[in-house]
């Protein structure tokens, strides 16, 4: 990220051969803990001192002890080899449990018949939000199958309630999926 110079969290080839999907370890002079709330945090000389002109940015970027908020989620293992799990402002909570959307992605497109998909949270009047899949379907999809794709695989807090299908999924120039985009058109469903 920008704010750390670039490189916070790293790993050498025969690291991420040797762990896949892990995104390495604290590189350099960079010290990296998960926080309680799950939240990366980074500490070290290469980290920004402060955003431009924007004091209530900077005291928000920052904990009271002096740890930068990456605003990824994540966790660390025994060998001290950091995972990404999410970004924290896009998890959904669910009846005060917080889910993921990576976690149940990668279940989603393992499902027989979906090409493509993304996981969001629509608001819910008893859960607050509720997780729904957004489907790009491919041969052989069938809505109820992929729903009991889930089962014993997520709990069941987790588990889409929901599934949107669409001919394809927004997104950005960079090929990142445009979520504010997904809500929309999920809201307007």
């Amino acid at each position: 990220m920008t704010e750390s110079g670039p490189i916070a969290i790293a790993q050498t080839a025969e690291e991420a051969v040797a762990a896949p999907g892990s995104i390495g370890r604290a590189w350099g002079e960079c010290a990296a803990r998960i926080a309680p709330d799950g939240e990366i945090q980074l500490r070290g000389p290469n980290l920004l001192a402060g955003y431009w002109r924007d004091e209530d940015a900077t005291r928000a970027a920052f904990t009271a002890d002096g740890w930068f908020r990456t605003g990824d989620a994540g966790r660390v293992d025994q060998s001290g080899r950091y995972w990404f799990t999410d970004r924290l402002k896009h998890l959904i909570i669910s009846g005060g449990e917080n889910i993921a959307p990576a976690e149940v992605e990668r279940v989603l497109l393992t499902a027989p018949g979906v090409r493509e998909g993304a996981v969001i949270g629509r608001p819910d009047p008893r859960w607050g939000e509720v997780p729904v899949a957004v489907v790009v379907p491919g041969q052989g999809f069938d809505r109820d199958a992929v729903l009991r794709h889930f089962d014993g695989k997520l709990a069941r807090f987790k588990q889409p309630r929901d599934i949107v299908t669409l001919g394809a999924l927004p997104r950005t120039a960079l090929g990142k999926v445009q979520l504010g985009e997904l809500r929309r058109l999920i809201e307007a469903r």
